[in-house]
């Protein structure tokens, strides 16, 4: 079963939405429905995420990510279509069944911090955990615990001004899984930090993904950003999705131009892996160099200095094939004609 499940999800501001929702099923465009007064922010939206996926919706502003994210904890109800979590559809919630959900299987990670100024870094962590009732030594506890995880030991005592905007949103995070909720949503998360802390940021979510395994939503503007924390990325534009799959995916299959488009200034050497340059003519002997399947291109030149083929294998050692100096170059190329 899907952690989420976005089916045909709507959301359109104006007294005339339901007619919007109409002439958009139908085709239209948004700036085609200029006449009924609307807001369209998101158009068929349809998507699954898995347990313990890192599931990246990116876009360029207006593109209706944002909306998304709120529609999927219930903070804005859809115009059309349902969203579920674990199963049930949370469109049919009441007030305090949502407030359940939010407080037991959804936290969120919000851009701008949204810490408590009046706080202590400890209670801010913990504020989750007093929302549910539960007491004072036992929140603390678990927030002492997840602020370690972070990076924060020793600063329980600080307030927010205190720290730097990394720090602060180290906070935000450590709330988030002070909550122990298994779904996370991030919007936005890094986009306020200077691009050092940023990368920071990232790597230290990658290294607590893999030790915690939560099911993230990770909403960002940024392709390269998406590229590196995503398992699979949704690519929306102007509120409809262009294209869902894994980095790999979008570079070498772009949907359509603009995802071409978009895709113009990655670092492909860095998203690309063994697993995209196999060469399917050459067999791969026993004798040959070895590298894994998730090895980035870029260091498949340095393996190739002293070898013009190599054997790739998965992390449960089978081998999936063999690449060549000729194949890395082909999956280089590949997805750069427009599809």
């Amino acid at each position: 079963m899907p952690a989420v499940r976005a089916d045909n999800l709507y959301k359109v501001f104006g007294r005339q939405s339901a007619a919007a929702v109409e002439r958009l099923a139908d085709g239209s465009h948004r700036d085609t429905i200029a006449d009924l007064d609307v807001t369209a922010a998101v158009i068929d939206v349809s998507f699954e995420v898995e347990p313990g996926e890192i599931f990246v919706v990116m876009g360029l502003s207006g593109s209706g990510k944002s909306t998304l994210i709120r529609m999927l904890n219930g903070l804005l109800d859809p115009t059309a279509g349902t969203v579920e979590v674990d199963g049930v559809n949370i469109t049919d919630l009441s007030k305090k069944d949502l407030l359940k959900l939010r407080g037991e299987k959804v936290s969120m990670v919000f851009q701008h911090f949204a810490l408590l100024p009046h706080r202590t870094v400890l209670e801010n962590a913990a504020y989750g955990l007093e929302l549910r009732g539960l007491t004072r030594a036992d929140r603390e506890a678990k927030a002492r615990e997840t602020l370690e995880l972070v990076g924060l030991g020793g600063w329980e005592d600080k307030l927010p001004e205190q720290l730097s905007g990394g720090m602060q949103q180290r906070v935000g995070l450590a709330r988030a899984l002070a909550a122990d909720t298994e779904i996370i949503l991030m919007d936005e998360a890094f986009s306020a930090l200077d691009p050092l802390i940023r990368r920071d940021m990232q790597t230290q979510l990658l290294e607590l993904q893999a030790s915690l395994g939560k099911t993230i939503i990770f909403i960002t503007h940024d392709l390269n950003e998406a590229m590196r924390l995503g398992d699979r990325i949704c690519v929306l534009r102007d509120g409809r999705v262009a294209q869902v799959g894994t980095a790999q995916d979008i570079l070498s299959d772009p949907a359509n131009d603009y995802v071409e488009r978009f895709t113009e200034d990655v670092d492909r050497t860095r998203v690309l892996t063994a697993t995209s340059a196999l060469d399917p003519e050459v067999t791969p002997d026993a004798g040959l160099a070895q590298v894994s399947a998730d090895t980035p291109i870029a260091d498949l030149y340095a393996e190739m200095a002293t070898a013009d083929r190599l054997r790739v294998v998965d992390a449960d050692g089978t081998v999936l094939g063999a690449v060549t100096r000729a194949s890395v170059l082909a999956a280089l190329s590949s997805g750069k004609e427009t599809s």
